[in-house]
């Protein structure tokens, strides 16, 4: 074979620091683990966008938000019109198959793969029953994926309710097992399997759960900035509601979902091997953003902040280069995978693209980063050690060194003013838009607060689901608009 096989991992909403090879002291991934040490972890690999939407259409383009036009979460979205990851795979005479969570509009568009088995966390919303619905109700349990209770958005937990083959992460592994086992030998593949999962709702099965004792649970690093400002009132507020004990649970069963995934890469790599296709396969691991996890008094992504905006990205397997081992501190961004791994397999890169290969020395000498458009609204520049976050509203500036401070507790803005000077220009210069209202005069002044948050109601649990049989009455015409 030519060319190499490509089995692409995407997790959602994992940070960048749970892994043991990350130095996390609690997190076991022994699995990921093992192919960060044969191959190339990459440290300070950003979120361009930190919500699901927006950062899987720069890992599907190569494109940043600002070109591909989402940098909100636009359900309602089309992909743009420009040839995607899987696509170029396709153009090039690879199979390309998909297993899991796409998050695209419409939702059965598959984007340049052959084909998708669709998971898509119970969103009846747009018309669309999708494939894990369909293998519940032929197991005689239609509609019951969320009859836990748990919500997609919220940090209550408990274990996982039907039976194990039936987890989202069991069954979607099942069907990435099938569909190796199902390729054309005659033609090389690229695999995108795509894990529902850590993102909430919290439902761990037992057996990981019972791998963490919640005593040895870390307590959260908070940073010394935090105060009664509007921004972090606000964003630290999807957290407050949350006690102490149910903290501390909801990250034990965060940790126990990261496991099981880890546990489930291992059957994908024992087909690899037993259909003889490991020794010309290319392993990644990696997330379309992350998750606070009550990190600063937040939960869930939308910010800036280390364990929101830093994803993993582990290369590995027999089919990258031999140089291509250890750790890379370059900066990288979601939109740079597409390029890497069409480098690696000889395919040309679209001309669209506006990420960079990792798997040369070219280097970003900045990355940018930007999410949402109101209240909430935030800007990113990381720099070398250097990370400037901005949020118009209140004109706040901070700085990190995240060298020195991993963990961002600490606020240098006011100790570097020529650092900050230097990374403001660099924000700037990437402003559109709805960003020319933070300038006058060519100076930032940003928006002014709000006289109180303008937080809702939420009686509607924060996108809470229900049992899915029959269907929903009331989604009866979505999808048609």
């Amino acid at each position: 074979m030519d060319r190499k096989n490509v089995l692409l991992i995407c997790a959602d909403e994992w940070p960048g620091q749970l892994l043991g090879c990350a130095g996390h002291p609690v997190v076991m991934t022994p699995t990921i683990d093992a192919l960060a040490t044969h191959g190339m972890r990459y440290t300070n690999y950003y979120s361009e966008c930190p919500v699901c939407i927006p950062a899987r259409r720069c890992m599907m383009t190569g494109l940043s938000p600002k070109t591909h036009g989402d940098r909100v979460y636009s359900d309602h979205m089309e992909m743009p019109d420009v040839i995607s990851l899987a696509q170029s795979f396709r153009d090039a005479g690879y199979q390309a198959y998909g297993v899991g969570k796409l998050h695209v509009y419409p939702q059965r568009s598959r984007v340049g793969f052959d084909d998708v088995i669709l998971m898509e966390e119970g969103r009846y919303e747009f018309g669309v029953v999708d494939d894990y619905q369909v293998a519940l109700g032929r197991q005689g349990v239609v509609g019951q994926e969320f009859g836990h209770g748990m919500g997609n958005n919220v940090y209550l937990t408990r274990p996982w309710h039907l039976p194990e083959n039936l987890h989202p992460t069991v069954w979607a592994t099942s069907q990435m097992v099938d569909e190796i086992k199902r390729r054309d030998p005659t033609k090389p593949c690229f695999f995108f399997m795509s894990y529902q999962f850590p993102h909430p709702p919290l439902v761990p099965l037992p057996v990981f759960e019972d791998m963490y004792d919640i005593d040895e649970i870390p307590e959260p690093h908070v940073g010394d900035f935090l105060d009664n400002r509007f921004i972090f009132r606000t964003m630290m507020g999807d957290a407050a509601p949350y006690s102490h004990k149910e903290m501390l649970r909801a990250k034990r069963a965060f940790y126990a979902q990261c496991s099981l995934i880890d546990n489930q890469i291992r059957l994908l790599i024992g087909t690899l091997r037993e259909c003889n296709m490991l020794d010309d396969t290319i392993l990644i691991f990696t997330s379309d953003h992350g998750d606070m996890l009550f990190e600063q008094h937040m939960v869930a992504k939308r910010t800036f902040y280390e364990p929101s905006a830093k994803v993993p990205l582990i290369i590995s397997g027999t089919g990258i280069p031999k140089e291509m081992r250890g750790t890379d501190n370059r900066l990288g961004t979601i939109a740079d995978l597409m390029p890497t791994l069409l480098q690696l397999c000889n395919i040309s890169i679209p001309s669209t693209v506006e990420g960079i290969s990792l798997v040369d020395k070219e280097t970003h000498s900045s990355i940018y980063g930007e999410i949402g458009e109101g209240e909430r609204a935030t800007r990113m520049v990381r720099k070398g050690k250097w990370k400037l976050i901005y949020y118009p509203v209140g004109n706040i500036i901070q700085l990190f060194d995240i060298e020195h401070d991993p963990y961002e507790e600490h606020d240098v803005a006011k100790k570097q003013e020529e650092v900050v000077d230097e990374l403001k220009i660099i924000l700037m210069e990437h402003f559109y838009g709805s960003d020319f209202r933070y300038v006058k005069n060519g100076l930032l002044v940003g928006l002014p607060e709000p006289g109180k948050s303008s937080k809702k109601e939420d009686f509607g649990l924060y996108n809470q689901r229900g049992l899915h049989w029959p269907p929903p009455a009331g989604y009866s015409n979505l999808g048609k608009t």
